[in-house]
């Protein structure tokens, strides 16, 4: 086991600090049993794994690595940890191209070539430097937001296998240390560590260094009666008779051979719809016409239909 991360700073308006300040760490959950408990206070409904993860993350003051197939829960869980603790949730959304001006910090050029032009008879340059590189001129973006933040926050990195190798090294040091450098400013540290949650498709292996800062969680789809569950909690006024034809269904479904299978969410999408369209029972024709809600693919929808067989 890796020792806790000792971790970094806080502060709306950026705090410097050249020592390490003391940290405020862990002690969110009680038990795991009150992480899952809690979670299935704001309908999310988590397992013994994901209660147990959540809660050694706050412990252990460690990131965690969600991977699993696309629609699974990963970003909801992130949403609904925050949302059962009453915390601000920030957001990274990871794509191609995402450099540190969109995830950590810019400065503002616009206002700073202002003061240049306002400061334009002052003596020495040194004078304006110290003045432009200040926090007033900083933007901040969602990875130092988070770092700065003195209210309790979430971090959300979602869909970060979408980024570059390269990229990932900017998310070595807050992972690791809670803090960021800024050559103009110098180190940004927190005075708490948030609670942080990244998650992936698995469409490219993530490196060692980024694997090894975090613990790992893997979200796959549902059991039967797992999704059953999640239907009857997530559809209001769905009889349990349907959730349990949709949860089959699904499920069947989902052992084709498919471009995409069906996601948690497409699942309380089609229960929705059968419910708006007054249907209690599913048959083989009322599947067959609704295939759309769960699958996003001709080829996927014409397999589907020719091979699933629906109990009657």
């Amino acid at each position: 086991m890796y020792p806790i991360d000792q971790a970094v700073k806080a502060g709306d308006s950026v705090r410097w600090m050249a020592a390490q300040p003391d940290v405020t760490s862990g002690n969110r959950f009680e038990s795991v049993e009150q992480v899952r408990e809690g979670l299935r206070d704001v309908s999310y409904l988590a397992d013994e794994g994901i209660a147990g993860v959540a809660f050694l993350a706050d412990r252990l003051g460690k990131p965690v690595l969600v991977e699993g197939p696309a629609g699974t829960g990963k970003t909801q869980l992130a949403k609904s940890v925050a949302e059962m603790n009453g915390a601000r949730l920030i957001r990274l959304q990871c794509y191609e191209g995402l450099d540190e001006s969109k995830a950590l910090y810019e400065w503002n050029y616009k206002k700073q070539l202002l003061r240049i032009q306002a400061d334009r008879h002052s003596d020495t340059w040194s004078e304006v430097h110290d003045d432009i590189f200040s926090d007033e001129f900083l933007l901040t973006r969602p990875l130092l937001e988070a770092i700065s933040a003195e209210d309790p926050v979430v971090l959300l990195i979602d869909e970060v296998d979408r980024v570059e190798v390269e990229t990932e090294a900017l998310l070595l040091e807050i992972l690791s240390d809670y803090q960021v450098s800024i050559p103009e400013l110098g180190t940004i540290e927190a005075t708490q560590i948030p609670l942080v949650f990244l998650t992936s498709n698995n469409t490219r292996e993530l490196s060692e260094a980024l694997k090894r800062r975090c613990l790992y969680l893997h979200v796959d789809y549902p059991t039967m009666e797992r999704e059953k569950e999640i239907v009857l909690t997530k559809v209001p006024g769905v009889s349990e008779h349907l959730a349990d034809q949709v949860a089959r269904i699904v499920r069947s479904i989902r052992q084709l051979d498919l471009k995409k299978s069906p996601s948690v969410s497409e699942t309380l999408d089609w229960a929705r719809t059968l419910l708006l369209l007054n249907i209690d029972t599913i048959d083989e024709e009322t599947a067959k016409e609704t295939l759309h809600i769960l699958l996003k693919y001709q080829t996927d929808i014409a397999k589907a239909a020719k091979e699933l067989a629906v109990d009657e």
